[in-house]
C-alpha cells in the first residue's frame, strides 16, 4: 500500500498480465510513491496516460529510471523483459492522428516481451496504401486495428485479412465522429464477422487482449 493507491504486485502471477499504472487522475505525488514502492521491490511497471506536465512534475530522482514516451504518453519504469516474442503482432492504423492510440498498444506489448510491428496511414480513403501493404498484413497472426472517424478500416480488414482483429476506435474526427462513439459503434456494428473491439483510444486494452491470447497459445 502505497499512501492512496493500493498497488497489485501479485497479479502477474495470477492472470500473467502485470497491473499498469493509469496515470489520468493521479497526482505527481501518489505516481511517484507508487514508483517507489516499485523500486523497493526491484519491480518493472507500466505507466500509461502520463503527460508532459506529469512527467516533469516527478521527483529527479526518479525520472533516470523512467522510459517515457511523449507520443504514446506512456513510460516503461524500472527493468523491462527483452523481447521473446517477434513476428507474432501487428498494429495497423488508418491514419498519422491515430498513432497514440497505436503507440500505446506497441509500448504495452513491448513492456511484456513482445515485439509488434506498426503499420501507420493506411486508411480506407487511400484504399491503395492499405492494399500495399496486405500481403504484409497477412503473415502476421494478431492484428490490431486502429481507426477514428467512420472506422471503415475495421470492416475492411476484416474482410481481407483472416487472423485474429482487435479493433481500436479512436477519438479522431470532426463533430459527428462524436469523440470516437461513431467509429465505436461502426466496429461494433461491422459485418466482418468475429472482430474483437475495444474502448475509445484504448491501445492497452488491445494489447492486454492480445496477451491473453497469446498467453492461451503457450498452453497448448
Amino acid at each position: 500500500m502505497t499512501g492512496d493507491a493500493v498497488f497489485d504486485f501479485a497479479r502477474a502471477e495470477r492472470i500473467g498480465l502485470s497491473e499498469a499504472v493509469f496515470c489520468a487522475g493521479k497526482t505527481p505525488q501518489q505516481i511517484a510513491a507508487i514508483l517507489r514502492s516499485a523500486s523497493e521491490r526491484d519491480a518493472g511497471l507500466l505507466l500509461t496516460r502520463l503527460d508532459d506536465q506529469k512527467f516533469a512534475a516527478l521527483p529527479s530522482e526518479l525520472k533516470p529510471a523512467t522510459d517515457w514516451c511523449p507520443l504514446s504518453q506512456t513510460a516503461f519504469f524500472g527493468p523491462v523483459p527483452p523481447v521473446s516474442l517477434t513476428q507474432t503482432v501487428a498494429i495497423v492504423a488508418a491514419g498519422t492522428s491515430d498513432a497514440p492510440a497505436a503507440r500505446e498498444a506497441e509500448r504495452t506489448l513491448r513492456h511484456a516481451g513482445v515485439e509488434a510491428s506498426v503499420i501507420i496511414d493506411v486508411g480506407v480513403a487511400g484504399l491503395w496504401r492499405l492494399m500495399d501493404r496486405i500481403e504484409e498484413i497477412r503473415r502476421f497472426p494478431v492484428v490490431i486495428a486502429v481507426a477514428g472517424m467512420d472506422a471503415a478500416l475495421a470492416s475492411v480488414l476484416g474482410g481481407l485479412y483472416g487472423g485474429s482483429l482487435i479493433c481500436v476506435p479512436t477519438s479522431v474526427g470532426y463533430g459527428a465522429a462524436e469523440e470516437g462513439r461513431t467509429a465505436l459503434n461502426a466496429m461494433l456494428a461491422s459485418c466482418a464477422p468475429g472482430i474483437v473491439v475495444t474502448n475509445i483510444d484504448n491501445g492497452y486494452g488491445a494489447a492486454c487482449a492480445v496477451l491473453r491470447m497469446l498467453g492461451v497459445m503457450k498452453l497448448r
